[in-house]
Parts: C-alpha cells; sequence; structure tokens
C-alpha cells in the first residue's frame, strides 16, 4: 500500500476518570506507525473529573488527530457509537483508555483486513500486565484456561477464526449491516456485536501478531465487581441473541447451580454426599492445575493466591449470572441501578 491506497482509520477510545493512564494510552496509538495522514483518534469522554479531559486537550494540541467528544451518559456503547457516527474512517477500531497498543496495531489491524476479505473484523491478542503480586497472579490467571476458557484473544499463540475478540478493526460499512453497539448493554458490548457479524455471515480473524498490552487493576474487589458484571449481562447478552455464542460463557453458570445443587443433595443422605466429594475433587484439581500454570509464569508465592483469584473470576462470574437469570429471565426487570454504573 501506497499513500492514498491506505484505507483510512478512526480509533475511537471511550474513557471516563482514566487520568493516570490516558497519556500513556493515547501516546501509544498517536505515535502509531500507520500513516498520520490516514488516521485519527477520537476520545469519547464520559464527563470525566479527575483531569482525563485536561490531558487529552493538550495531547490534541501536540497530535492534530486526536479530537475529543463529550459523551453525557458515560457508559461505553454510548461511547462507541457517538464515536462511530462522528468518524471519517473507512476502519473502525476500539482501542480502550487503560491498554497499551504496539506501534504497529494499525497497520497490521489493516493488513489482516484486507488480507481476510471474508472477514468483518479483525484483530489480535490482550496481554493483561499488572504491577504488584497480587496483579501479575491476576494477569497470569486470565491467561490460562481455567480463567479464560477458550477465549483464544486472552491466551494467544493462535492465528485463525475466532467468535469475538477485543480492540477489533471493523470495516465502516459492518455498523451498517448489523447496526451499531448495544447501547442497553453495560458489559459484553464486543461480544454481542460480533455474534451478531458472524449470525450475518461475518467472519471475525485473529493474529497473533497484533498485541495489546491491558493493565488490570490489582484489587480483588475490583476484579470481582468486573466480573460479576460480566456474568449478569451476560444473560442479557444470551437473551437478546437468542443463545450463547459460546459454551464458555454459561460454564460459571452451570457450576454454580451445580455445586448448589451438590450441596443441597448432601443434607439428604450419603450419595448427595458422595456426590459433592466428588465435585469438590473435580474442582480441586483444576484449580491445582491452573494455579501450577500461574507459578510457572508468577513464581512459587503465587501458589495461595492464585487459589483466591480462580475463585474469585468463577464465583463471581456464576453467581453474577444467576442474579442476571433472576433479572432479566425471572423477574423480567431491567438492571438495578447498582448493576448500570459505570466501573472504572
Amino acid at each position: 500500500m501506497k499513500g492514498p491506497d491506505y484505507p483510512t482509520v478512526s480509533v475511537i477510545m471511550p474513557v471516563r476518570n482514566e487520568a493516570d493512564f490516558i497519556e500513556r494510552s493515547l501516546r501509544s496509538v498517536a505515535t502509531s506507525t500507520y500513516p498520520k495522514d490516514r488516521f485519527e483518534v477520537l476520545v469519547v469522554d464520559g464527563m470525566s473529573d479527575d483531569g482525563t479531559r485536561e490531558v487529552v486537550t493538550r495531547l490534541a494540541r501536540e497530535f492534530p488527530n486526536v479530537r475529543l467528544l463529550d459523551n453525557p451518559q458515560r457508559f461505553v456503547s454510548q461511547a462507541m457509537n457517538a464515536g462511530i457516527r462522528a468518524a471519517r474512517g473507512d476502519i473502525i477500531v476500539r482501542v480502550d483508555g487503560h491498554a497499551l497498543v504496539v506501534p504497529s496495531f494499525l497497520a497490521e489491524s489493516v493488513r489482516l483486513l484486507l488480507a481476510h476479505p471474508e472477514c468483518w473484523c479483525a484483530g489480535g491478542t490482550i496481554e493483561t500486565v499488572a504491577h504488584g503480586l497480587w496483579g501479575r497472579v491476576i494477569a497470569a490467571a486470565l491467561a490460562t484456561p481455567l480463567g479464560a476458557g477458550n477465549a483464544m484473544f486472552r491466551r494467544g499463540g493462535y492465528e485463525g477464526y475466532v467468535d469475538t475478540l477485543a480492540f477489533g478493526a471493523y470495516w465502516r460499512w459492518v455498523f451498517d449491516r448489523v447496526g451499531l453497539f448495544d447501547e442497553e448493554l453495560v458489559r459484553n458490548q464486543d461480544d454481542e456485536l460480533n455474534a451478531r457479524i458472524i449470525a450475518a455471515g461475518g467472519r471475525i480473524y485473529m493474529s497473533s501478531q497484533i498485541r495489546t498490552e491491558y493493565y488490570a487493576r490489582p484489587s480483588l474487589g475490583k476484579l470481582w465487581r468486573q466480573y460479576y458484571q460480566y456474568g449478569f449481562w451476560r444473560i442479557r447478552t444470551i437473551q437478546k441473541l437468542g443463545r450463547p455464542a459460546a459454551v464458555r460463557q454459561v460454564v460459571p453458570l452451570a457450576f454454580v447451580g451445580a455445586l448448589a445443587l451438590a450441596v443441597a443433595a448432601a443434607f439428604i443422605g450419603s450419595t448427595g454426599r458422595l456426590l459433592l466429594a466428588a465435585f469438590a475433587s473435580a474442582y480441586g484439581i483444576a484449580l491445582a492445575v491452573g494455579t501450577c500454570m500461574v507459578v510457572r509464569r508468577v513464581g512459587w508465592r503465587a501458589s495461595g493466591l492464585a487459589f483466591v483469584v480462580f475463585l474469585v473470576l468463577h464465583f463471581a462470574y456464576g453467581l453474577g449470572s444467576w442474579r442476571g437469570v433472576l433479572a432479566f429471565a425471572l423477574l423480567r426487570h431491567r438492571a438495578p441501578r447498582s448493576m448500570t454504573l459505570p466501573s472504572r
């Protein structure tokens, strides 16, 4: 590709209160190796009050292709849709304000889309990184099958078609074909959009050559809240699609439900107690295997911490899913206010 042969790209960054990280994230995008006159960066801010807007405004003076847009509704879906409506590019790329992309991120994303004309979306892997021992354990756990299932964009080392990925590059016409991001969803917006793409006959391609570092916040409380919300909104996403996009999305729901049944059976008789013992043993083996994977990356100090992190991931997602079943499927309510506030 030369000069005008490069497709134009609009990078949309939905942010809110990211003052501590937005400069690093925005610079990683703005200094991309992609031709500067062929891409723009739209930072769509959810009315931050921590100095994020001031940082973006300053960087916009340094990088003329950076623009700041307002998102009074604060949620990611509304931010993405506002960015898409304002975008000038042939290709739309999402990058979060807490991520760092490699210099070739945009060029490789465009190359993949052009190399695979059957694909409506292309992207790469996410490497979750964090500071501190807890943060490193969380990041390592999320890179294992026990933490991420078969979500290949989290585990890496894969090249080919996938059911979803994060920070994808989409042809602009895709949104005309399948619609914009669902503004009801607080979580899982990318998954729901990607499921609509596949249902419409599109394909999604992932390459390990495209890498993004996502900085997780090393807090068990925030991890619990995040995955509880993932599970809760997963149920609404499944309702909208009519089915889960992948089996892994309902495994935590089934796990918590089966555990509750096994505990109840244990109070009834000896057969129930044997069932609970078998269930606990199988889960214990899985935890041991997952912990060994984390220890290989972080060291022996991580062994006890990894055990706790896996419990948080599984039970937060599973219990959130069951609350979603109660709220959306049984009571047919909308989400309670506490579940709609966007968390950092």
